[in-house]
C-alpha cells in the first residue's frame, strides 16, 4: 500500500499509523536523502530477520544500520568518543553511515558482527517517523539486481509496484535518488572513508 507523505505538515494520524506499525513489526519502504529504503523497528529481532531474508543478507558478514533521530539517541545503541562525536555532530543529518561499535542495547542480530551502521538522513518524513516512534529504525537499501532498471528504485509507484505484496506499506515522498551514502569506519579510532557516496565528509 502507499501512502503519500510530505516534508511537512503531515496528518498526525497518518504518522501514527506508521509508527503503530512499525511497533508492531511491520515493514515499511520511505525515502531518505539518498534512495529509498525498506526498515523496520530496530529493537524488534524478527522483523530485522524478515527484511535481511527479503534481501539475503547473512547478518553474520554484513554490518546492520540503524536510524537514529538525534545524536544523543546514538550513545544508546553505539560507543561514541569524544572525536567521533565531534565528527558526527559537524556532518548529522546528512547522507552519511557511520560504522560504530554497538552495544548491548541492540538486539542479538546485531550482535554477530560487534558492529552497527549508524544514520540521520536529512530528510524530514523519516526523521519525524523516528523521533515519533522514539527507538531506531533498522534500514537497509532497497533489494534489486545488478542489471535492473533504476526506476524501480526511485520512482514510490513503481517500487509499490515491485514491492506492493512484500511490505506492510511504502511512503511515497516523491522521486528518490539513485546513489547511496558516505560510508564512514569510526571502529578504530581514526575515521576512514570505506565508500565515497553522495555526502562529501568535513573532517573539521
Amino acid at each position: 500500500m502507499l501512502l503519500k507523505l510530505y516534508k511537512k505538515n503531515n496528518s498526525p494520524a497518518d504518522l501514527q499509523r506508521i509508527v503503530d506499525l512499525l511497533n508492531d513489526g511491520g515493514i515499511l519502504i520511505y525515502p531518505t536523502d539518498t534512495m529509498y529504503a525498506i526498515g523496520c523497528h530496530g529493537l524488534k529481532e524478527r522483523a530485522i530477520e524478515h527484511i535481511c531474508r527479503l534481501k539475503g543478507i547473512d547478518p553474520k558478514k554484513n554490518n546492520l544500520s540503524i536510524i537514529c533521530y538525534d545524536l544523543s539517541k546514538v550513545s544508546e545503541y553505539a560507543k561514541v568518543d569524544n572525536s567521533t562525536f565531534k565528527l558526527m555532530k559537524r556532518n548529522l543529518p546528512g547522507a552519511f553511515t557511520f560504522i560504530l561499535n554497538g552495544t548491548t542495547r541492540l538486539p542479538k542480530i546485531f550482535r554477530n558482527r560487534k558492529e552497527v551502521g549508524i544514520r540521520m538522513p536529512d530528510h524530514p518524513i523519516i526523521r519525524e517517523i523516528a523521533r515519533l516512534l522514539d527507538a531506531p529504525i533498522m534500514t537497509t537499501t532497497l533489494p534489486h539486481e545488478e542489471d535492473e532498471e533504476m526506476e524501480y528504485c526511485t520512482d514510490p509507484e513503481l517500487i509499490d509496484e515491485k514491492f506492493g505484496n512484500t511490505v506492510d506499506l511504502i511512503i511515497d515522498g516523491g522521486i528518490g535518488g539513485t546513489e547511496g551514502s558516505t560510508i564512514v569506519d569510526c571502529t578504530h579510532g581514526e575515521a576512514e572513508i570505506v565508500r565515497q557516496g553522495v555526502g562529501w565528509l568535513d573532517e573539521g
